[in-house]
Formats: C-alpha cells, sequence, structure tokens
C-alpha cells in the first residue's frame, strides 16, 4: 500500500498537471509549483546522466494520471497530443506505422525505436499493443541512434509500468461503451519484504466497431484481445537487482475497413446500372468479397539486471520476443473476386543490451554500451487470383494475340496492294478490314488465362550489433558539452522459394492449345552495413533549472529486402512468356537473372543529419514550463513505402534520392487557480519535400516528384487539453473513515487536430486539416474513480490512410475513415 505519511499528500495532489506521484514528493512542497514529471516519477535510466529536460533534445513525457485524463489506450491516441508525431490507424495491429518529423514508414524498418521498461521491440508487427497501467512515457524527438541505435532515426518512444517496489495494492478497471466497447484489467503490486516485490496483469478488451462490410453484412473492424503480464524484482543486496517480467497478448480482429473514395464527377457521371449511381460523394464503407481480418500471438520476456558499483552503474537486458500472426487480406478492396493475401509470420528475436554508466558527482558523465540482437522471421505468404482476374488477364491477353495478329497480316496485305497502285491510306484501311474479317472467318482469338495461386516461403533473419560512447563534460555550473558515438553494423538476408503457374486455353483461328508456362525462384542473397552516429550538443543552463541547447545527430535505418513483391515479378513473367507460348513453357534462371532479381527487391539504408537547437523553460516560478525546437534534417535514400498502383501486386519499399524535414515543436504545461486548473498544449509544424526522386510508372513513363510532399507525413500537428478540479468536500480527505465519500470532480476538455496529409507521392489525393474533440468528467471517490468520456464530440468526418490500387486494372483511391462520435465510462478501485 501507499506509505501511511503520504497518503494525504496524494490525494491533495492527484491532479498536479504533470503527474506527480505521492511517493516521490516531499510534504512540505510548493502545492502552486508545477513539477517536471522526471523529478517525481522516478524511473532507472542506464544510459542518459541528466533527466530528459536538462538534456539537448525535443522530448514529450506523460505520466498515468495525464493519459487517463485524455482517455488514451494505447500509443496511436498518445501520438495526437505530441508535436510533429503521428500513428494513424492503418486497418489493423499488422501495421503499426509511426511517423515523427518527417520520417517513417508502413512496412519493414521502422523510424522510431519503442523500449518497454528498458527493452527494445524489434519487430514492427509488435508495436501497437496494450499497455498496462503506465507510470509515465517519454517521447524523445529526433535521431537517438547514438544510444539506441539503427531505427530510431525519427525518435524514441520508452514505456515504464508501476514498479511494485514504489505501488502496492490491487486495481481494477471496467470500461464500458458505444459499439459495445468492452474492457476489463486487473492488476496487482506486492512489496514481499524489502528485497522482494511482483506484480501480475491480466486483460482482456473487445469492441463491436464502427464500419459494416457492404459485401456480406459483417463488421469491418471487430475486435477481441487478452493477455497476461508478470514482473518479479528482486534485490539480493544494496548493489545488485534482477528485474523479470513476461507479456503475452492475443489479438483477433477484422481488420483493413478501406472504403472506396468517390468524387462528385464520378458519380454525376455513372450511369443508373453504375454501382456508384446514386451514393453520396466521399469516402465509402468498405465492400470486400472477402472480410480481411488479423490474428497474432506475441510473447516479450526480459531479464534486466542492475549492479551499482563504486562510482559506477552496470545495467544489463536480455530479451527473447517471440511472435506469430495471421492476415488475410482482400488486396483488391473490392467486391469482385481479384486477389487476396493470406500471409503469416514465425519470429523470434534476442536481444543483449549492456551499457556501463558513470555515478559521481564530478564534471564528467560517461556512459558506454553494447547492444546485440538476432532476428528469426519466417513468413509464408501466398498469394490467390480469383476468376475475375483471371477474366481480366484472359482478355488482356486476347487482346494483345488479336492485336498482334491483325497487325501483322494487315502489314502484309497492305505491302501487296500498294505493290499494285493502291494509295498507302487506303491499301492500310482495306487490309486491316481484310485481316480483320480472316481472323473472324477462321474462328476468331479466344485465350483464357488461369492464374494458380502464388505460394512463397521468406525467410530474412536480421543480426545487429552495436558499441557506443557518450560523455557529458561540465565546462562550468551552466554550459555542459554532450559528445557521442556509435558504430552500429547489421547484415541482412532473405532465402526465399516462390513460384507460379499459369495454364492456358487458347483458340486461335481454329487452332487449339492449352500451354502451360511454370516459373520457380529460389536463391538466397544477403547484404551487409556499417555506419557511425555521431552526436555533439552543447547545453546551457539558465535560471530555474531553464536552459537552451544545439545539437547536430546522424539518424540510420537499416535497409533490406522486399518480399512482398515476388507475386508482382512472377505475374508479369508468366505474362510475357505467354504471349508467345505455343506449348509448354518451364522459364529457366541463371545467376544473372538472380542478380537482377536481388537488386529489384532490395532497398538501401536511410541516413539522416539532424540540426537543431530549443529550449526548456521553467516561467512564472515553475507555474508554466515551455519547450521549444527547431529542426532542420536532410535525409538520403529515404525509404518509401509504395503501393499496389505503382508496381502491380504488393507493397514494397523504395528508395527517393534526397529529401529534406524542417519544422518547429513547442509544448506548453502550466497551471493555475492554486492548480485546480491545469492545462496543456503541443504544436508541430513540419515541411517534408523531396530534393531528388523520379520514379517510372507504367502507363505514364518516368514522373518527377521534386519539391513534392513526403506521403504520409502531416503538416500540421496540435494537440490541447484542459482539466479544472472541483473540490466538492476537501474535509473528506483528512476523514480515513471515509473511504468512498465524494473528495471531487475534475471536467476536462481536450483537441486533437493534424493536416493536411498527402497519401501519395504525387500529392493528387489527401486529407485536409480536422480536429476531434473529447471531453471527460471523473468523479474521485477515494478508492474508487468514476470518469464518463466522450471521443469526436462533433463527429468529425476525416480518413486516416489512403491508398491506390490498380491490381483490377483500374486505378481506385481507397481509405479508412476515423472513428466516429463515441462515448463511454470507466470505473476504477484501487484496494
Amino acid at each position: 500500500m501507499i506509505k501511511s505519511k503520504l497518503g494525504i499528500v496524494l490525494l491533495l495532489v492527484s491532479f498536479l498537471p504533470i503527474g506527480v506521484h505521492a511517493d516521490n514528493i516531499d510534504e512540505r512542497g510548493d502545492s502552486s509549483r508545477v513539477y517536471d514529471i522526471d523529478e517525481v516519477v522516478v524511473v532507472e535510466q542506464p544510459k542518459e546522466a541528466f533527466r530528459l529536460r536538462q538534456q539537448p533534445l525535443s522530448s514529450t513525457s506523460f505520466n498515468g494520471d495525464q493519459l487517463h485524463g485524455l482517455n488514451v489506450q494505447d500509443a496511436r491516441q498518445l501520438s495526437t497530443f505530441v508535436p510533429s508525431f503521428v500513428m494513424p490507424e492503418h486497418g489493423s495491429r499488422y501495421t503499426s506505422s509511426i511517423y515523427m518529423r518527417g520520417i517513417g514508414s508502413r512496412v519493414y524498418s521502422p523510424a522510431v525505436g519503442i523500449y518497454v521498461d528498458g527493452m527494445p521491440i524489434l519487430s514492427k508487427s509488435a508495436f501497437n499493443f496494450h499497455a498496462y497501467d503506465i507510470d509515465r512515457v517519454d517521447v524523445l524527438h529526433g535521431p537517438q541512434g547514438t544510444l539506441y541505435g539503427m531505427n530510431t532515426e525519427g525518435g524514441l518512444i520508452r514505456l515504464y509500468s508501476r514498479n511494485p517496489f514504489r505501488y502496492q495494492g490491487t486495481d481494477v478497471k471496467v470500461s464500458v461503451g458505444t459499439k459495445f466497447l468492452r474492457k476489463i484489467e486487473a492488476s496487482h503490486y506486492e512489496k514481499l519484504n524489502d528485497k522482494t516485490a511482483f506484480s501480475l496483469a491480466g486483460f482482456y478488451g473487445g469492441q463491436n466497431g464502427f464500419f459494416r462490410n457492404q459485401f456480406d453484412g459483417t463488421r469491418a473492424d471487430l475486435i477481441n484481445e487478452f493477455g497476461g503480464k508478470g514482473r518479479f524484482l528482486w534485490n539480493p543486496s544494496g548493489r545488485l537487482t534482477f528485474d523479470f517480467m513476461a507479456d503475452y497478448q492475443f489479438t483477433r480482429q477484422n481488420g483493413f475497413p478501406y472504403g472506396q473514395i468517390v468524387t462528385e464527377n464520378e458519380i454525376a457521371s455513372a450511369p443508373i446500372t453504375s454501382p456508384l449511381y446514386g451514393l453520396k460523394a466521399g469516402t465509402q464503407m468498405p465492400n470486400q468479397n472477402r472480410q480481411s481480418n488479423y490474428r497474432r500471438n506475441i510473447l516479450n520476456t526480459g531479464v534486466g539486471i542492475k549492479y551499482m558499483g563504486n562510482g559506477f552503474d552496470i545495467n544489463s537486458m536480455t530479451s527473447w520476443q517471440y511472435l506469430h500472426d495471421y492476415m488475410l487480406m482482400d488486396i483488391d478492396y473490392r467486391p469482385q473476386d481479384f486477389i487476396h493475401l493470406v500471409q503469416r509470420q514465425h519470429g523470434n528475436a534476442l536481444v543483449e543490451e549492456l551499457s556501463v554508466k558513470s555515478r559521481n558527482n564530478s564534471r564528467w558523465h560517461w556512459t558506454f554500451g553494447a547492444f546485440g540482437s538476432y532476428q528469426w522471421l519466417k513468413i509464408t505468404a501466398p498469394v490467390y487470383f480469383g476468376q475475375d482476374m483471371n477474366t481480366y488477364l484472359s482478355k488482356k491477353i486476347t487482346s494483345y494475340a488479336y492485336n498482334g495478329m491483325l497487325n501483322a497480316m494487315a502489314r502484309r496485305i497492305a505491302q501487296g496492294l500498294i505493290a499494285g497502285g493502291m494509295s498507302e491510306e487506303l491499301a492500310n484501311k482495306t487490309a486491316r478490314a481484310s485481316a480483320a474479317a480472316a481472323i473472324a472467318g477462321a474462328g476468331g482469338v479466344n485465350i483464357n488465362m488461369t492464374m494458380e495461386p502464388v505460394p512463397g516461403v521468406f525467410r530474412t533473419p536480421t543480426l545487429n550489433f552495436g558499441v557506443y560512447h557518450e560523455s557529458n563534460v561540465e565546462f562550468s555550473e551552466r554550459l555542459t558539452a554532450t559528445l557521442g558515438l556509435r558504430y552500429d553494423y547489421s547484415r541482412v538476408g532473405i532465402d526465399y522459394e516462390t513460384s507460379s503457374r499459369l495454364a492456358l486455353q487458347e483458340n486461335v483461328m481454329g487452332i487449339k492449345l492449352n500451354p502451360v508456362i511454370t516459373s520457380m525462384l529460389k536463391h538466397r542473397e544477403h547484404n551487409h552495413f556499417k555506419q557511425f552516429l555521431p552526436k555533439m550538443g552543447l547545453t546551457y543552463r539558465l535560471q530555474n533549472g531553464s536552459n537552451v541547447y544545439a545539437t547536430w545527430s546522424k539518424g540510420y535505418r537499416a535497409g533490406g529486402y522486399n518480399f512482398e513483391m515476388f507475386s508482382d515479378v512472377l505475374q508479369a513473367e508468366t505474362s510475357q512468356a505467354a504471349n508467345k507460348a505455343r506449348g509448354d513453357v518451364d522459364i529457366a534462371h541463371d545467376e544473372a537473372y538472380y542478380e537482377r532479381i536481388a537488386k529489384t527487391i532490395e532497398y538501401k539504408p536511410e541516413t539522416s543529419w539532424n540540426y537543431e537547437a530549443g529550449a526548456h523553460l521553467n516561467l512564472f516560478n515553475n507555474q508554466l514550463h515551455l519547450d521549444l525546437a527547431a529542426y532542420y534534417m536532410q535525409i538520403h535514400n529515404q525509404q518509401l513505402s509504395v503501393m499496389a498502383g505503382n508496381y502491380g501486386f504488393g507493397r514494397v519499399m523504395t528508395n527517393a534520392g534526397r529529401s529534406h524535414s524542417c519544422g518547429l515543436e513547442t509544448t506548453l504545461r502550466g497551471g493555475a487557480l492554486d492548480n485546480r486548473l491545469t492545462y496543456a498544449l503541443s504544436y508541430g509544424f513540419t515541411s517534408a519535400r523531396f530534393d531528388e526522386y523520379r520514379d517510372s510508372i507504367p502507363g505514364v513513363g518516368t514522373v518527377d516528384y521534386k519539391n513534392k510532399r513526403v506521403p504520409f507525413v502531416p503538416q500540421h500537428t496540435l494537440g490541447a487539453s484542459a482539466d479544472y478540479r472541483i473540490d466538492v468536500d476537501p474535509a473528506a480527505l483528512l476523514d480515513p473513515t471515509n473511504r468512498f465519500h465524494l473528495r471531487s470532480v475534475t471536467v476536462g476538455l481536450n483537441l486533437a487536430s493534424q493536416g493536411k496529409i498527402y497519401w501519395d507521392e504525387q500529392n493528387t489525393i489527401g486529407q485536409n486539416f480536422y480536429a476531434v474533440l473529447g471531453a471527460h468528467a471523473d468523479a474521485d471517490f477515494g478508492p474508487l474513480h468514476v470518469n464518463l468520456w466522450v471521443r469526436n464530440l462533433t463527429d468529425t468526418k476525416y480518413n486516416t490512410f489512403a491508398v491506390q490500387s490498380a491490381a483490377t486494372g483500374t486505378r481506385y483511391t481507397f481509405a479508412q475513415m476515423g472513428n466516429p462520435f463515441q462515448m463511454g465510462i470507466d470505473f476504477r478501485i484501487h484496494f
């Protein structure tokens, strides 16, 4: 239980804006002061020498009370209150895209890293998870590669759960809401003695969802999930600490509720027989002949060890991470049966990180460390072509064959007519008509093509190793220099085996053939990358704990191989062979061909240089905290996720030559009226543009994207919140017999807005700036809290994601709509 001497203080300060924890506040503390989270929510930092707001970087932090007030359930909802940070809803927990400062991607290498209780989460498919009672969340902006390595080029998210040595008791939370939202979470924290403590937690969550698949009436975003977490802390001596943790979660959901975007012009020109006739312009409800779905099992386990020596600390984190999932995705997103994918991932990862940090009062604070990880990932991803796809391909190859024969015959006939004295124009016209009549008279041209499923097994092992050092040298009481350097090595590989089989039924001018085209691709590729990641910073301390800073650092995202485009490669290869086939064909491949394939499927590492200046200011006698930052990033080989619209079937990662991102970030937090009123405001401006990027689009040619905005990156991000506490019966705080007496009521509003966002490199489709309003009212009965909340109070219509697809032969745009109005109630009890 909470220490008795601090029990009264906990109730008095439970609504401080920066989330003061009673365990860490002195009873004589200034009640009018706004506290830094770092000052009061104590967590172990194995690498950094100073608290976040004393370091030369931009950051945003939240505690558990703030997350509760904002009604934040996961990192996606949190992102809307962090400047220059977005984690949009992309259809399922499989896709956990994070964009920060203009950098990010939907697939493969992430640009933002995630640590949970000191354990790095490696698999991007495991980023979007249920977070239990969280003590604190830190969001670090900009490259963190020196201390945290590759794939933290855009920033880093650190989550910390409650420590049972500092927090004891049992918590139960029950939530119900519209669309049959239901959640229950129970956790128990117990300190057995001065050396051992543990926590156990479990949860179940579900929701029927907001959207229905118009094809069969199923709920397109239904979700159910559950899990359990255990943690055991052991301090056998005053110097040595062990932290054992394990977290298992299972998710099952209907996913990818993408609906077609229909314009007013398309509706106006649609005939009565068209499915578009009578619709309203905008994003439609999902309409897919197969309901996409996703299932995921994740298990993250870790052992943290800390040793406190004389003047130094040694920290070790060893973890094993397991991922097993299944995904069915209707890739064409249409009611017709064109193409769908069934994908399974089976992954294991071993991670070890060791750091040694100084602990002294000298002017030199240093950190040395090493990091190593190895990931095994096996992916099976068969692609299935439906009847509508085969019909489309049959028409295409029939047209190709017919036009080829027609042109050849017409040329021969025209040559004879011209030799007989006929004019060239008349000869060509007559010859074409004669050739067409001859082909029709001989039985015409009819070819039926059947693309059989394309199986695929892909193994993508990844090895990463890094060593790093950072020094913080205090030249004076006010000026501190930060110098860091990391060497990072990664080896990526792909071992693939995939094949295709295409069967033809040809009837060409009375000649019937039934050729079969087959192709198998089986090979192994690997590549390795080396990077030095430096960092330099200066921090100048002002009065009242304020400071200004400037920093220069390098960011890095590893390269790798695309596996999702093999169906596209095979389909193009077999279709070309089918155009010339007069019998069975088994396409052969030599080493030169596999070298070309390797160049086709690989993508390069992304690197960036970040220049940043900012300030952390404590104003008005520490009642207001203001953080400011301005940055400029030069990005080389920016990695982009290009969808099926450009490359046929599947998603691929490609590289833009050069791009840049610049922007401003500001966060303001404060309190007034003796902290009965607390407020926060965050704003980020991001200008991310291509400087050098050209691409070749089938049927269009070479397209230059210079000066176009980088897709998926909002130009503006704005978040705001305000809470006002109404004290009902302050005397109840001093009466221990009134455990469930109403102490206070807190009412609050929050606003999350962003835009404009473009969804494609051409900047032809996008989402304008929009705002979503939320509200809540929390009644404090001491051990019991009752919180009534509303999301999207004004029922704002917006899209969280959009994609273009040409898998059906026609380019369509599909989008996922943002969640509409929703309300619910939470019950939290502590005993």
